[in-house]
């Protein structure tokens, strides 16, 4: 079987964990007579990461001339169709994919997290383009009711993050245990005052439970200041870790009791590394997840003022919750490897 070269189209290059774990684990699931080519925000630190060719992601000439040397083109997971934070995003992505399309190339959404689609020029072109791809997978129950309203055919599988493959964190088993990992991303609803009471609760857990307290930012250009914020106020053991290997990032939480974050891939991390969870939804992808494993958790605007209540709800997850089991991982683990037989199975004739 001869070489294809397959155009790699996601947030990649752009400093976010959950993106990148998403590149990391589509590097991982393609077919080895497949040679990758990423579109990236950061086409060295791409190549010098992945050990795979890159291009800048904005660069017309660069695209060009990679579509027209390319043979297939693939969305590489995650929310690239959606217009709740951007009107912009999803037609710059819908338009890359529909290039691909008029110029004959072989097309691929791959564990796409179709939504929100507010707008009726963003679900009109989404359908459109969806609905002439080879082939179609999607991570969840609410973009899987898109696909299926538009009778656009998919299949449904758990975010491919799941399988990725993690590497050892030097260092790491050196810091004081237990260890409880703390992730928060700006957003809205989380004001100063909110992150105030947050950091409060925080206080209060760390001393009752004398744990060492690792603040994980996902996206160091969104989520660093945050735990600037909190650090000075830790009475206790702390570090503040800033991975950019994603497979790094996904091993920080096998060696952590419990996990507290906003971001959906930090809930998935934390879980396939059999840590315990406690949510704070931002999206609705966070809070159908918390749903899917009934992890505990509160919406952003439902967190109580009372810092003390927090705190409380927190200590009684550390001491008496349970991780997802073995089994269940392993099942998790099993499903999400059906995005990969989607890759193989659309792939399996170039």
């Amino acid at each position: 079987m001869g070489t294809v070269q397959a155009i790699l189209c996601g947030y990649y290059g752009q400093g976010n964990g959950g993106d990148e774990a998403l590149l990391a684990s589509l590097l991982q699931m393609l077919p080895q007579h497949v040679r990758p080519l990423v579109l990236s925000g950061n086409p060295q630190q791409t190549r010098n990461r992945y050990r795979v060719n890159a291009i800048n992601r904005k660069d017309p000439r660069a695209l060009l001339q990679a579509f027209r040397q390319s043979q297939v083109f693939i969305w590489g997971g995650g929310s690239l169709i959606q217009d709740a934070t951007s009107a912009v995003s999803p037609l710059y992505y819908t338009g890359l994919m529909k290039l691909a399309q008029m110029l004959g190339l072989k097309t691929i959404a791959w564990a796409q997290g179709i939504g929100p689609l507010q707008r009726p020029l963003t679900r009109w072109v989404a359908r459109q383009t969806f609905a002439r791809c080879t082939a179609v997978s999607v991570r969840d129950r609410g973009s899987a009711k898109y696909l299926a309203d538009w009778g656009i055919s998919f299949t449904l599988a758990p975010d491919p993050v799941w399988a990725m493959e993690s590497k050892s964190v030097s260092g790491l088993w050196d810091l004081p245990a237990p260890r409880v990992a703390v992730n928060l991303r700006p957003h809205p609803l989380l004001t100063p005052d909110k992150l105030a009471v947050l950091t409060q609760a925080l206080i209060d857990f760390q001393k009752a439970t004398q744990t060492c307290i690792l603040l994980v930012p996902f996206q160091k250009s969104q989520d660093l200041a945050i735990a600037q914020t909190i650090q000075p106020h830790l009475p206790g053991p702390n570090q503040i870790i800033t991975l950019e290997d994603p497979q790094q990032l996904k091993r920080v939480f096998r060696g952590v009791e419990m996990a507290i974050a906003m971001r959906f891939h930090g809930l998935i991390m934390a879980a396939a590394e059999e840590c315990r969870c406690f949510a704070l939804s931002y999206d609705p992808k966070v809070s159908q997840l918390m749903q899917d494993l009934s992890l505990p958790g509160w919406e952003l605007s439902a967190i109580p003022d009372n810092p003390n209540l927090i705190s409380q709800t927190w200590i009684e997850q550390y001491a008496n919750g349970s991780p997802l089991s073995g089994d269940q991982i392993q099942f998790l683990v099993d499903r999400a490897l059906i995005h990969q037989e989607v890759l193989q199975k659309a792939l399996a004739t170039l």
